[in-house]
């Protein structure tokens, strides 16, 4: 222990490690050196001695000097990048001028390295996070990767884009946007329980602070129908992030859902506040003004919705359905003409025409909207009901058995067709169908409309028993249905059943959910959405306006940046656009269709077969 606390090169008892020599312009130093050393070998250090008389504390045995010599020199053989991971140490050298690289080495030097052999300093973790940085991923693969996905999972290629993802999630833990893919591509395999888990795993990953991932775990609760457990998720997306626009938007439709229709204008309110003007949210309050016959504030509305995102054809399409509502034929028209055109606007446009009267233009609608999109089933279902109701009924059936294979877990499809089939007389033909729409799912809308259809089916043939128990089933999924409860009561009336079919009438008046709505919210959210209350308070103007204030009105919100202006409406209600809109052209030179070709290829030009193969993806 005298020996550790002594120094050969000063007499002092007090150890200091900085010390003033003789010569001013020198000061002396102790240096000691940590070497770098291999993680499966044990630590080892040395020193070399300047001179006879300086102190040796690591061996006093020469011959083990002379192997730790050796395995220094076999060290120093191998090349650098076959070496295993190293344990750094830092080195802590004082330069001196006039002073040789060999120096003594000081007690503290050796007493630091006794206790460096004891101590390990670096210890890799298992997982990605124990990687070499060399064999890690460079980030541009998780955007690749994301995308692969994405493919594969439009596609129907669910496994291979469930392990891509999981090994995105394997390399980069912390990034949400793989959880947020994984547990939608679960969720469209109905695996609910595994896609929870996803989100759950999501949101511990990243503590908590990626909305993405709270706002669409909220929405596979909503789903399933745990509508607390939903609010809480929402809740917890507007924490992470206030500015979370489809979080506002999300809680909004799930409380008006519920019937709350003051607290979900509250929340979209909130949603313009903190994010500014969006589309959804002015489209959304929209619908609800036009529910409510408010119909200036709602076209305010869907004008703005169209402002923030011209390209967004769900305001030109809510707009347009409102304006059909009111039967201004001609302003729906030039909406759909002006809208951008997708697989919903082809659809929606098609059943206007058909609507009313023009039958050859709905249908070469619907046949241009299936030629640019061929793999939508709606668009053949739609055609299909069209070609029973104005052709046969065997080109209706070819349409529904094609739009079937396109997606065999469409349910309204397998409804329609059953309908189609029932008129028909195939009753057999028609319960099978179905039943293989129940078969998808039991629990949804179009499942509680499939009952009902099947339970007029049964009414008709004289299986009244059936008839109420499916009628009864069809209410469980949904009790605000008006149509399954009358049709419920007039059957027991037309069985005589008079009290009966009253009890029924009031059962529905009883539990049917209350929508109170008022204008007093109107003024609140304007000072949000615009600070001009002046100019807007003249379009929103709460009293009923005559019809040529509303048809200025109108004629102002639709001249937008391309110059179409809304013309008045005639007393004959003409049904010709006078927009000079030309369908034709715009598919042969926008679209490089042939109009005149499209029965050849709707016939000819089925889908491709979804490939198969696996691919290296990583």
């Amino acid at each position: 222990m005298q020996q550790l606390l002594s120094s050969s090169s000063s007499s002092n008892p007090n150890f200091t490690l900085f010390s003033t020599s003789p010569n001013p312009n020198h000061l002396s130093k102790f240096t000691f050196k940590i070497p770098n050393l291999p993680l499966h070998s044990p630590p080892r250090c040395s020193s070399r001695d300047s001179s006879s008389s300086s102190t040796q504390l690591l061996d006093h045995d020469s011959s083990n000097a002379a192997v730790s010599d050796d395995r220094s020199r076999a060290n120093a053989a191998v090349p650098e990048t076959k070496r295993a991971l190293v344990v750094r140490r830092p080195a802590m050298e004082l330069p001196s001028d006039g002073e040789s690289d060999d120096e003594a080495a000081s007690p503290i030097d050796v007493g630091l390295a006794k206790f460096a052999k004891k101590l390990a300093i670096f210890e890799p973790e298992d997982g990605a996070a124990g990687l070499d940085p060399k064999e890690k991923p460079l980030k541009v693969n998780l955007d690749l990767a994301l995308y692969r996905a994405k493919i594969l999972t439009r596609n129907y290629r669910y496994a291979e884009a469930q392990q891509l993802l999981e090994k995105c999630i394997y390399y980069w833990p912390e990034d949400g946007r793989a959880y947020v893919a994984l547990g939608k591509a679960l969720s469209k395999q109905s695996k609910t329980a595994e896609a929870r888990a996803v989100y759950e795993k999501g949101c511990q990953a990243t503590q908590g602070e990626n909305p993405y991932i709270w706002q669409c775990w909220a929405v596979l609760e909503d789903k399933m129908g745990n509508t607390r457990r939903a609010r809480e998720l929402f809740d917890a997306a507007t924490v992470a992030d206030k500015k979370h626009i489809a979080a506002w938007h999300g809680w909004g439709v799930l409380e008006l859902k519920q019937g709350n229709i003051s607290k979900a204008r509250h929340l979209l309110a909130k949603g313009l506040k903190f994010c500014g003007g969006n589309e959804y949210i002015y489209q959304t309050l929209a619908r609800l003004e036009a529910k409510a016959s408010r119909y200036e504030q709602a076209r305010y509305l869907f004008r703005q919705a169209t402002k923030c995102n011209p390209k967004s054809c769900a305001s030109w399409l809510a707009w347009a359905q409102m304006e059909m509502q009111q039967e201004n034929n001609r302003a729906a028209r030039q909406l759909f003409e002006a809208s951008p055109k997708n697989r919903f606007a082809w659809h929606v446009w098609g059943l206007f025409e058909a609507k009313m009267g023009n039958v050859e233009k709905g249908r070469k609608l619907l046949k241009i909207g299936h030629a640019l999109n061929p793999r939508d089933p709606v668009l053949l279902q739609s055609l299909a009901l069209l070609e029973y109701e104005y052709s046969t009924a065997n080109l209706a059936r070819q349409l529904f058995r094609r739009a079937s294979e396109l997606d065999p877990r469409h349910q309204p499809v397998w409804t329609a067709w059953g309908w189609m089939e029932w008129k028909e007389g195939n009753i057999a033909t028609a319960r099978k169908l179905y039943q293989k729409a129940l078969s998808i799912n039991s629990t949804s809308e179009t499942a509680a409309r499939c009952l009902q259809a099947w339970g007029v089916l049964e009414q008709r043939i004289g299986n009244l028993s059936a008839a109420r128990r499916l009628f009864r089933s069809s209410l469980n999924i949904n009790s605000q249905s008006y149509v399954t409860w009358m049709t419920w009561a007039s059957l027991e009336e037309n069985q005589g059943n008079s009290v009966r079919a009253e009890e029924i009438r009031d059962l529905y008046f009883q539990q049917r959910t209350e929508v109170v709505d008022d204008a007093s919210w109107v003024m609140g959210l304007l000072d949000i959405i615009d600070p001009a209350l002046d100019r807007i308070r003249s379009v929103l103007n709460l009293d009923p306006a005559s019809q040529q204030s509303r048809l200025d009105s109108l004629r102002t919100i639709l001249e937008g940046e391309n110059g179409n202006n809304i013309d008045e409406e005639s007393d004959s209600n003409d049904m010709e656009s006078e927009s000079g809109f030309d369908v034709d052209a715009f598919c042969i030179e926008r679209l490089s269709l042939d109009p005149s070709k499209l029965q050849v290829q709707m016939e000819f030009s089925p889908p491709s077969p979804v490939k198969r193969s696996r691919e290296k993806v990583l």
